[in-house]
C-alpha cells in the first residue's frame, strides 16, 4: 500500500512539474508593456511621484486593523457556545468594548471621514 501511495506521489508531481513548465514558458515576442509591473491602479510608464491619498492609506490600514478584530470574533462566540463560563463572557466584553472603544475614537479623530473640512 505504501509503494502504491509512493508511485502515486510520484507520478502526480511529475505531472504537475511538466504543467508547470510547459505552460510557464514566456514567449519573447510579447509587448514590452505586458512584462512591466501593475500596482494600485497607477499607469506603470507615468511619473513616479504622483500624489497619492493618504486618507484613503488610513482608511484601508483601519479597515485592515478592525476586520481582524472582527473575524477574532468567531473563534471567541463559537468557543462561548460550547463552554459557556464567566470568564469568556468577560473576555468577549473586554474585546467588545476595546474594539468599540477605538472605533469611537477614530470617528471622533475624523479618520472615518471620507469627505473632511480640512
Amino acid at each position: 500500500m505504501f509503494a502504491l501511495l509512493f508511485l502515486f506521489t510520484m507520478v502526480l508531481g511529475l505531472a504537475l512539474l511538466l504543467v508547470f513548465y510547459f505552460t510557464s514558458y514566456v514567449k519573447s515576442s510579447e509587448a514590452e508593456e505586458k512584462m512591466t509591473p501593475f500596482e494600485c491602479g497607477f499607469e506603470p510608464l507615468t511619473e513616479m511621484r504622483a500624489p497619492f491619498s493618504t486618507r484613503f492609506f488610513i482608511l484601508v490600514v483601519l479597515f485592515l486593523i478592525f476586520d481582524v478584530e472582527v473575524a477574532l470574533l468567531f473563534p471567541i462566540l463559537s468557543m462561548a457556545s460550547s463552554s459557556g463560563t464567566v470568564a469568556v463572557a468577560w473576555g468577549l466584553l473586554v474585546f467588545l468594548l476595546i474594539l468599540l472603544f477605538g472605533l469611537f475614537h477614530e470617528w471622533s479623530e475624523g479618520a472615518l471621514d471620507w469627505v473632511s473640512s480640512f
